[in-house]
């Protein structure tokens, strides 16, 4: 049986993974966000697509970059944490 100390440490790994896995996407579209509004801002335009379209590209990008660090965290914490756990080591 698992013990509450070993499922909640899970839990916890998997939450940090989850956020530090989020983090350059979160990033990237802040700061997107943030240089598309200061340049609205400059120039009076207030188009809602041009907010949209530059965020949505910046966050592709970021994910495309770092996909195989996502999918390395994930797979390691699967392998040293979930496998032996379902397996009962």
């Amino acid at each position: 049986m698992l013990g509450e100390a070993a499922f909640f440490d899970a839990l916890r790994q998997g939450l940090w993974i989850s956020v530090v896995m989020s983090t350059p996407i979160l990033a990237a579209a802040l700061i997107a966000g943030v240089a598309i509004g200061l340049f609205q801002a400059l120039t009076s335009i207030q188009e809602m697509t041009l907010t949209f379209v530059p965020k949505l590209g910046a966050i592709v990008a970021v994910f495309w970059v770092s996909m195989s660090f996502m999918t390395q965290s994930l797979v390691s914490y699967f392998q040293d944490v979930l496998v032996p756990m379902i397996i009962g080591g």
